[in-house]
């Protein structure tokens, strides 16, 4: 099917922000909205971004793709993932503007990106669906029980580690001195009973720690369709499967019929090789299509 792209600018909040529609000549009413995670813009890593909306508008599927404010070509502020919702909001009055055929859309977001949509996806009733690869769900105590489980005991197994240290070019004192930085943090109490109620209420209103509840909060509010994409291979993705397999409220929530989990078990976190960024593509487009 033939496609048309189209560079574009909108206002947000006082500030000029720049993106690109990829669509069919025959579009169907449900769009994806892609959406920027971390230090990267609209063309995404690997050109993943830019291919996968490609791939989808050339199947039919009208595609968004922008920088939010801060980020890329477009104006403002450097922000973070919670602080994008109007960006959000902007670029979706935009896409339905600029695509009159549409009545829903789907949120496609990586690392932070991902975190974001499930803050806001419930918000919006034009949102009908989430597709989350790797979502950040980082917190201190996670990331070193992720380091630990996955990094450490890895490491302990593959022949190069011992090659390095038989060759000398391992720096035994770096590593136990990370090593005992991650086993403190992992075993650290929180100290809840000791902290009164108005304290922790002020530790917590900006702590990271919260971010995992809060994600599955939106989750639990946001009635359309998720699609989760992992990596087997990053860990990132690890901290978000291992949370979910230590908490039967996620648990509950990913065995949800509206729910789908998959996995790529040889991936990196940004699906560098050609034949992932294809198997996201193709279950993208399957699942977009298949409701």
């Amino acid at each position: 099917m033939d496609i048309q792209e189209h560079a574009f600018s909108f206002s947000c909040k006082g500030s000029w922000l720049y993106g690109v529609s990829s669509l069919p000549s025959e579009a169907t009413s449900r769009g994806v909205l892609i959406v920027v995670g971390g230090p990267q813009y609209r063309v995404g890593s690997h050109r993943q971004f830019t291919l996968l909306a490609r791939d989808l508008a050339a199947h039919g599927v009208p595609v968004m793709r922008f920088d939010y404010r801060g980020m890329g070509d477009s104006e403002g502020d450097t922000r973070n993932f919670e602080e994008i919702t109007d960006d959000l909001y902007c670029a979706i009055d935009q896409f339905f503007e600029k695509v009159q055929s549409l009545k829903e859309l789907v949120i496609w977001g990586l690392c932070d990106a991902a975190s974001a949509a499930l803050f806001y996806a419930h918000q919006d009733r034009r949102v009908t669906g989430l597709v989350l690869l790797n979502p950040w769900v980082r917190t201190d105590e996670g990331i070193a029980k992720a380091r630990l489980k996955h990094y450490y005991l890895d490491r302990f197994f593959e022949p190069e580690f011992w090659n390095k240290i038989l060759r000398g070019n391992f720096n035994i004192i770096k590593s136990v001195q990370s090593f005992s930085r991650n086993v403190s943090t992992a075993l650290l109490s929180r100290n809840e009973n000791s902290v009164t109620k108005n304290e922790k209420a002020t530790n917590e209103s900006c702590s990271s720690s919260l971010l995992p509840k809060r994600m599955m909060e939106g989750l639990t509010r946001f009635e359309g369709k998720v699609l989760f994409i992992t990596s087997g291979n990053d860990i990132t993705a690890r901290e978000f499967t291992d949370l979910v397999k230590a908490s039967p409220e996620w648990q509950k929530l990913l065995k949800s019929s509206n729910v789908k989990h998959s996995n790529i078990p040889e991936a990196d976190h940004t699906f560098s090789q050609k034949k992932w960024r294809d198997q996201i593509s193709t279950w993208t487009r399957e699942w977009v299509q298949s409701w």
